[in-house]
């Protein structure tokens, strides 16, 4: 018998203002058929004036509890995954834990880019089954429109605003693939690539920076890297490909979530897609995809699931779960 993290109750949130792609042309030379035919991306939300990553990571979080029927009061933890909180500190999570009411327990964040969700499912994980906490929130949350550039076609037309959250529980398993719960991790990083994607500004630089990018680099490196972090986490959970229900990937490009799933070996048929809708919503978009993707009735109480991500580091990483 052995300590498993299960997700017991999961919710999103997308602030209400929908961005098309038409409404680039009237600033950019671009248009719908070009962003969709190398993107995918037909639409993504933009917050609010006024509207903060923990602001809607507050309301993701509530919508997972909501979901799993557990008050605030029994949350142990709260880990944010931004790269684009509210101040440079405190933490976005401290944030949110005051906003849910939540007065015990610990909150921090994690920074991990676009792969920032799958390094807190990670570090969720490794609390829960160290007894150091039997149940943890786990958000996603971005304001990636403050960061954009909006002269720079490669980049603004990319990019949503938008939160996803997990509640994960303890519980007991048998120690078998078929437990529910998460099954293996897989992180990695090489800061050797920081130039293929940043943000040219922070706070010990005393600038404000907007994101900047080589997509053909990044492309180039995310599918090969995505299919391997998959196959690695697979391997350690002692499941095949053939096994997987379905792929929850990173919402960043259609032709990387292609590309991914063709080097496993697996139909797009299995692949939960989100970004049609949402755009890249880097931190945001797994947890995003798993709350639409059970609302769609795609994902079902013991499905077996592998979500993988890629980001600025470049960092990436995969988890192997059963819903």
């Amino acid at each position: 018998m052995i300590t498993r993290a299960v997700v017991i109750g999961c919710g999103h949130y997308l602030p209400s203002r929908v961005v098309e792609n038409a409404e680039f042309e009237a600033t950019l030379d671009t248009n719908d058929e070009w962003i969709r035919s190398r993107s995918g991306i037909e639409r993504r939300h933009f917050a609010a004036e006024g509207e903060t990553t923990s602001q809607m990571a507050t309301a993701a979080a509530q919508n997972a509890l909501a979901d799993a029927g557990v008050p605030v009061e029994d949350v142990d933890a709260v880990i944010v995954a931004t790269s684009t909180p509210d101040l440079t500190f405190p933490s976005a999570a401290t944030m949110v834990q005051a906003q849910l009411g939540m007065t015990k327990g610990f909150a921090f964040d994690v920074q991990a880019v676009c792969a920032g969700f799958v390094f807190a499912l990670a570090n969720a994980n490794a609390l829960i089954v160290s007894g150091q906490a039997q149940r943890v929130l786990v958000i996603g949350s971005e304001t990636f429109s403050r960061i954009m550039d909006w002269t720079d076609r490669s980049t603004c037309v990319l990019f949503g605003d938008g939160a996803g959250a997990v509640l994960l529980e303890a519980q007991t398993g048998q120690g078998t693939a078929q437990d529910r719960g998460i099954l293996s991790t897989d992180l990695n990083s090489d800061g050797r690539h920081r130039e293929l994607l940043y943000v040219d500004g922070g706070t010990s630089t005393g600038t404000i920076g907007h994101l900047r990018m080589q997509g053909n680099q990044v492309f180039r490196h995310a599918v090969g890297k995505l299919a391997a972090t998959a196959t690695t986490a697979m391997e350690r959970a002692g499941v095949t490909a053939q096994d997987i229900d379905w792929v929850v990937p990173h919402q960043a490009n259609i032709r990387i979530i292609q590309g991914t799933a063709n080097k496993l070996d697996l139909p797009m048929s299995q692949v939960v897609v989100t970004v049609q809708d949402h755009g890249n919503t880097s931190a945001a978009s797994i947890p995003l995809a798993l709350s639409v993707g059970r609302e769609r009735g795609q994902i079902k109480r013991g499905d077996l699931l592998v979500t993988e991500a890629i980001g600025g580091g470049l960092a990436w990483g995969a988890v192997v779960l059963r819903w």
